[in-house]
Protein backbone atom coordinates (compact mmCIF):
# COMPACT_ATOMS: atom_id res chain seq x y z
CA UNK A 1 0.00 0.00 0.00
CA UNK A 2 2.69 2.48 1.05
CA UNK A 3 4.65 1.40 -2.27
CA UNK A 4 1.28 2.33 -4.33
CA UNK A 5 1.16 5.32 -2.32
CA UNK A 6 4.98 6.63 -3.10
CA UNK A 7 4.02 5.48 -7.02
CA UNK A 8 1.64 7.36 -7.69
CA UNK A 9 3.30 10.38 -5.88
CA UNK A 10 6.05 10.25 -7.94
CA UNK A 11 4.49 9.41 -10.75
CA UNK A 12 2.40 12.84 -10.04
CA UNK A 13 5.21 15.20 -9.09
CA UNK A 14 6.98 14.13 -12.64
CA UNK A 15 3.95 15.19 -14.36
CA UNK A 16 3.83 18.56 -12.69
CA UNK A 17 7.44 18.92 -13.49
CA UNK A 18 7.40 18.17 -16.81
CA UNK A 19 4.05 20.10 -17.38
CA UNK A 20 5.25 23.07 -15.39
CA UNK A 21 8.55 23.25 -17.79
CA UNK A 22 6.37 22.97 -21.02
CA UNK A 23 4.76 25.70 -19.97
CA UNK A 24 7.32 27.93 -19.43
CA UNK A 25 9.26 26.81 -22.46
CA UNK A 26 5.70 27.70 -24.27
CA UNK A 27 5.83 31.29 -22.74
CA UNK A 28 8.84 31.87 -23.55
CA UNK A 29 8.03 32.51 -26.54
CA UNK A 30 4.30 33.26 -26.77
CA UNK A 31 2.49 35.62 -25.41
CA UNK A 32 0.44 35.09 -22.29
CA UNK A 33 -2.86 35.40 -22.91
CA UNK A 34 -4.22 34.97 -19.55
CA UNK A 35 -3.32 34.58 -16.14
CA UNK A 36 -5.18 33.30 -12.72
CA UNK A 37 -5.53 36.49 -11.43
CA UNK A 38 -7.01 37.54 -14.05
CA UNK A 39 -9.96 34.68 -13.45
CA UNK A 40 -9.88 35.69 -9.95
CA UNK A 41 -10.67 39.09 -9.94
CA UNK A 42 -13.61 38.61 -12.78
CA UNK A 43 -15.30 36.34 -10.26
CA UNK A 44 -14.53 38.81 -7.36
CA UNK A 45 -17.99 40.72 -6.45
CA UNK A 46 -15.57 43.68 -5.36
CA UNK A 47 -14.34 44.02 -8.84
CA UNK A 48 -14.80 45.48 -12.01
CA UNK A 49 -15.92 42.99 -14.81
CA UNK A 50 -14.62 44.33 -17.39
CA UNK A 51 -10.72 43.21 -18.20
CA UNK A 52 -8.47 45.77 -20.17
CA UNK A 53 -5.05 43.89 -21.10
CA UNK A 54 -3.45 43.95 -24.65
CA UNK A 55 -0.34 42.43 -24.95
CA UNK A 56 2.80 44.29 -26.80
CA UNK A 57 6.50 42.84 -27.25
CA UNK A 58 8.70 44.94 -25.08
CA UNK A 59 10.40 46.69 -28.45
CA UNK A 60 6.85 48.78 -28.39
CA UNK A 61 7.14 49.46 -24.35
CA UNK A 62 9.21 52.65 -23.82
CA UNK A 63 11.77 52.60 -21.73
CA UNK A 64 10.68 55.00 -19.47
CA UNK A 65 8.52 52.28 -17.84
CA UNK A 66 10.67 49.64 -18.15
CA UNK A 67 12.66 51.55 -16.46
CA UNK A 68 10.58 53.20 -13.43
CA UNK A 69 9.35 49.55 -13.01
CA UNK A 70 12.19 48.43 -11.86
CA UNK A 71 13.83 51.52 -9.70
CA UNK A 72 10.10 51.37 -7.54
CA UNK A 73 10.39 47.14 -7.58
CA UNK A 74 13.48 45.49 -7.72
CA UNK A 75 16.46 47.64 -8.63
CA UNK A 76 18.86 44.65 -8.29
CA UNK A 77 16.90 43.06 -11.58
CA UNK A 78 19.54 42.94 -13.93
CA UNK A 79 22.23 41.24 -11.72
CA UNK A 80 19.73 38.56 -9.35
CA UNK A 81 19.02 35.50 -10.55
CA UNK A 82 15.77 35.71 -9.26
CA UNK A 83 16.07 36.19 -5.61
CA UNK A 84 17.55 39.46 -4.36
CA UNK A 85 18.71 38.06 -0.56
CA UNK A 86 19.60 41.31 1.15
CA UNK A 87 16.04 43.14 0.03
CA UNK A 88 14.41 39.78 1.44
CA UNK A 89 16.08 40.23 4.92
CA UNK A 90 15.56 43.54 5.30
CA UNK A 91 11.87 42.79 4.61
CA UNK A 92 11.83 40.30 7.09
CA UNK A 93 13.51 42.40 9.78
CA UNK A 94 11.16 45.45 9.07
CA UNK A 95 7.91 42.66 9.24
CA UNK A 96 9.28 41.34 12.56
CA UNK A 97 8.75 45.23 14.16
CA UNK A 98 5.37 44.86 13.56
CA UNK A 99 5.84 47.74 11.06
CA UNK A 100 3.15 47.91 7.65
CA UNK A 101 4.30 44.47 5.86
CA UNK A 102 6.64 44.87 3.14
CA UNK A 103 7.50 42.25 0.38
CA UNK A 104 11.07 41.63 -0.47
CA UNK A 105 10.00 40.01 -3.94
CA UNK A 106 11.89 40.79 -6.77
CA UNK A 107 10.30 40.99 -10.43
CA UNK A 108 11.11 37.31 -11.41
CA UNK A 109 9.32 36.24 -8.26
CA UNK A 110 6.26 38.61 -9.12
CA UNK A 111 6.19 37.04 -12.53
CA UNK A 112 6.39 33.72 -11.88
CA UNK A 113 3.20 34.45 -9.32
CA UNK A 114 1.13 36.44 -11.51
CA UNK A 115 1.75 34.16 -14.76
CA UNK A 116 1.70 30.77 -13.01
CA UNK A 117 -0.09 30.82 -9.54
CA UNK A 118 -3.09 32.68 -7.13
CA UNK A 119 -2.52 35.87 -5.01
CA UNK A 120 -2.97 34.02 -1.89
CA UNK A 121 -0.12 34.32 0.67
CA UNK A 122 0.88 30.92 1.87
CA UNK A 123 3.56 28.86 1.98
CA UNK A 124 2.74 26.69 -0.10
CA UNK A 125 2.04 29.39 -2.72
CA UNK A 126 5.59 30.89 -1.58
CA UNK A 127 7.26 27.15 -2.40
CA UNK A 128 5.49 27.19 -5.68
CA UNK A 129 6.71 30.79 -6.69
CA UNK A 130 9.99 30.00 -5.59
CA UNK A 131 10.28 26.94 -8.14
CA UNK A 132 8.55 28.51 -11.22
CA UNK A 133 10.91 31.43 -10.41
CA UNK A 134 14.06 29.21 -10.78
CA UNK A 135 12.46 27.79 -13.64
CA UNK A 136 11.71 31.31 -15.88
CA UNK A 137 15.22 32.88 -14.67
CA UNK A 138 16.15 29.55 -16.72
CA UNK A 139 15.11 29.54 -19.13
CA UNK A 140 13.98 33.12 -20.44
CA UNK A 141 15.82 36.10 -20.44
CA UNK A 142 16.28 39.14 -18.36
CA UNK A 143 14.36 40.68 -21.61
CA UNK A 144 11.59 38.27 -21.46
CA UNK A 145 10.98 38.01 -17.83
CA UNK A 146 10.48 41.59 -18.11
CA UNK A 147 8.16 41.68 -21.13
CA UNK A 148 5.52 39.12 -19.58
CA UNK A 149 5.72 40.99 -16.21
CA UNK A 150 4.94 44.45 -18.04
CA UNK A 151 2.22 42.64 -19.98
CA UNK A 152 0.61 40.78 -16.91
CA UNK A 153 0.65 42.97 -13.92
CA UNK A 154 -2.29 44.24 -12.95
CA UNK A 155 -2.44 48.05 -12.74
CA UNK A 156 -5.89 49.53 -12.38
CA UNK A 157 -9.13 47.16 -11.65
CA UNK A 158 -9.38 45.36 -14.86
CA UNK A 159 -6.26 46.57 -16.28
CA UNK A 160 -3.75 44.37 -16.83
CA UNK A 161 -0.04 45.23 -18.57
CA UNK A 162 1.57 48.32 -19.47
CA UNK A 163 -0.34 48.82 -22.93
CA UNK A 164 -3.64 48.79 -21.52
CA UNK A 165 -2.72 51.00 -18.45
CA UNK A 166 -1.38 53.58 -20.77
CA UNK A 167 -4.18 53.74 -22.57
CA UNK A 168 -6.75 53.51 -19.11
CA UNK A 169 -4.52 56.34 -17.57
CA UNK A 170 -3.21 58.66 -20.12
CA UNK A 171 -5.22 57.46 -23.06
CA UNK A 172 -2.14 56.61 -25.67
CA UNK A 173 -0.24 53.83 -26.55
CA UNK A 174 2.70 52.41 -24.01
CA UNK A 175 5.79 53.36 -26.22
CA UNK A 176 4.61 56.75 -25.96
CA UNK A 177 5.21 56.97 -22.19
CA UNK A 178 7.27 60.01 -20.58
CA UNK A 179 9.17 59.48 -17.72
CA UNK A 180 6.66 61.60 -15.59
CA UNK A 181 3.59 59.18 -16.54
CA UNK A 182 5.83 55.86 -16.75
CA UNK A 183 6.51 56.93 -12.83
CA UNK A 184 2.83 57.71 -12.47
CA UNK A 185 1.88 54.22 -13.41
CA UNK A 186 4.76 52.27 -11.49
CA UNK A 187 4.10 54.35 -8.10
CA UNK A 188 0.48 52.64 -8.39
CA UNK A 189 2.31 49.17 -8.36
CA UNK A 190 1.90 48.10 -4.70
CA UNK A 191 -2.17 48.67 -4.35
CA UNK A 192 -2.92 48.76 -8.02
CA UNK A 193 -6.76 48.91 -7.33
CA UNK A 194 -7.00 51.48 -4.78
CA UNK A 195 -4.27 53.61 -6.17
CA UNK A 196 -4.89 56.46 -9.05
CA UNK A 197 -1.81 57.08 -11.14
CA UNK A 198 -4.39 59.90 -12.30
CA UNK A 199 -5.36 62.33 -10.50
CA UNK A 200 -2.61 61.02 -7.76
CA UNK A 201 -3.01 62.14 -4.23
CA UNK A 202 -0.47 63.84 -2.69
CA UNK A 203 1.23 60.33 -1.23
CA UNK A 204 1.43 58.93 -4.80
CA UNK A 205 3.11 62.59 -6.17
CA UNK A 206 5.06 61.67 -3.35
CA UNK A 207 5.62 58.34 -4.56
CA UNK A 208 6.18 59.15 -7.89
CA UNK A 209 9.03 61.99 -7.50
CA UNK A 210 11.01 59.16 -5.62
CA UNK A 211 10.98 56.86 -8.48
CA UNK A 212 11.88 59.55 -11.13
CA UNK A 213 15.00 60.61 -8.96
CA UNK A 214 15.53 56.61 -8.98
CA UNK A 215 15.21 56.31 -12.54
CA UNK A 216 17.74 59.77 -12.46
CA UNK A 217 20.24 57.96 -10.36
CA UNK A 218 20.37 54.56 -11.47
CA UNK A 219 22.55 55.75 -14.40
CA UNK A 220 22.75 53.23 -18.06
CA UNK A 221 19.72 51.42 -18.85
CA UNK A 222 20.35 48.85 -21.71
CA UNK A 223 18.02 46.25 -21.71
CA UNK A 224 16.54 46.60 -24.67
CA UNK A 225 16.27 49.07 -27.03
CA UNK A 226 12.91 50.79 -28.15
CA UNK A 227 11.50 53.16 -30.04
CA UNK A 228 12.09 56.92 -29.40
Amino acid sequence: MIKKILRFLFKTLLWFVGLSVLLVLIYRFVPVPFTPLMGIRYFDSDSNKQIHHDWVPISDISKAIQLAVICSEDQNFLQHKGFDYEAIRKAYDNNKTGKRLKGGSTISQQTAKNVFLWPKRSWMRKGMEAYFTFLIELIWSKERILEVYLNSIEMGDGVYGVEAASQYWFGKSAHKLSSHEAASIAAILPNPRVYKASPRSPFLERRKLWILLQMQNYGTFTLVKTPK
